[in-house]
C-alpha cells in the first residue's frame, strides 16, 4: 500500500500554515497601521505575502511545496504526482490554512475563531480568479517542465504580489487560502458565502492553466520532473 511520507505532509502543513499567517497577519497589521488607507493596506499585504511565499517555497521545495490544492491536483493530472498523494495532501493543506488563520488572530489579540463579513462577489471577481489561477499554474509548471525549479519561489512570489494589484479579486488563486480566510473578519477575510464561487472559478482556472501548459510544454518533449526534485 502506498503512503505519503510524513515529511511531505508536514512540509505541506507548515508551509500552508505560514502562508496564511503571512496573508492574515499582514492584513491585520495593515489595518492597524493604516486604518483609513485601503490602498496602503493592500500594498503592505501584497509585500508581506510576496516575501512569505518566496521564503516558504525556498525552504520546503526540496520536500513538497504546493501549499495549494489546485497545484497538487494539477501536478497529479500533469504526471508530476502520484494519485495516492493527492487526498492526504489536500487535507493537510486545509488544516494548515485554518490553523494559520487562527494563529494570526491570536497574535493580534483577536477572537481565535471568527467568521468574515467581507463579501467578495460578482462576475468581475470571478473572472479575476480564473485569470489569477491559470496564470499561477502556467508559471509553476512551465518552470517545472523546463528544469528551472530554483526560479519558482521568486517568480511565484512576485507574480502573486503583482496579482494582488492587477486582479480585482486580489488573487486568492488557492482553495485552501480561500477557506482559511473565512476565519478572519479582517482586511484579508472573505465571507463564507463568497467562497464556493471563488473555488469553482479557481478550478476553471486550473483546467485552463494545465491545458495551456500541456500545449506549450508537452511532457513528452521534457524530462519528467517531480515537484520535489531539485
Amino acid at each position: 500500500m502506498f503512503k505519503v511520507t510524513s515529511r511531505v505532509l508536514l512540509s505541506e502543513f507548515l508551509g500552508t500554515m505560514f502562508l496564511l499567517i503571512g496573508v492574515i497577519g499582514s492584513g491585520i497589521m495593515a489595518e492597524n497601521l493604516s486604518p483609513s488607507d485601503e490602498g496602503l493596506q493592500l500594498l503592505q499585504n501584497a509585500f508581506a505575502t510576496t516575501g512569505v511565499l518566496i521564503a516558504i517555497i525556498s525552504i520546503f521545495n526540496s520536500i513538497s511545496a504546493d501549499f495549494n490544492p489546485v497545484v497538487t491536483i494539477s501536478a497529479w493530472l500533469l504526471g508530476h504526482r502520484n494519485s495516492y498523494e493527492v487526498l492526504p495532501i489536500l487535507v493537510t493543506q486545509m488544516a494548515g490554512a485554518c490553523l494559520g488563520t487562527v494563529l494570526a488572530n491570536i497574535m493580534f489579540d483577536l477572537d481565535w475563531f471568527q467568521v468574515s463579513e467581507k463579501a467578495r462577489t460578482g462576475g468581475n471577481l470571478w473572472v479575476a480568479e480564473v485569470i489569477a489561477t491559470s496564470g499561477l499554474l502556467l508559471i509553476i509548471f512551465s518552470l517545472l517542465r523546463t528544469n528551472r525549479l530554483n526560479q519558482i519561489p521568486y517568480v511565484v512570489g512576485i507574480y502573486i504580489g503583482g496579482a494582488y494589484y492587477f486582479t480585482s479579486s486580489t488573487s486568492f488563486a488557492n482553495p485552501a487560502v480561500s477557506i482559511g480566510r473565512m476565519l478572519s473578519n479582517s482586511f484579508a477575510g472573505i465571507r463564507p458565502s463568497s467562497v464556493p464561487m471563488f473555488i469553482f472559478m479557481q478550478l476553471i482556472g486550473m483546467v485552463i492553466g494545465i491545458s495551456i501548459t500541456s500545449f506549450l510544454f508537452p511532457k513528452n518533449l521534457q524530462k519528467t520532473v517531480s515537484l520535489r526534485d531539485s
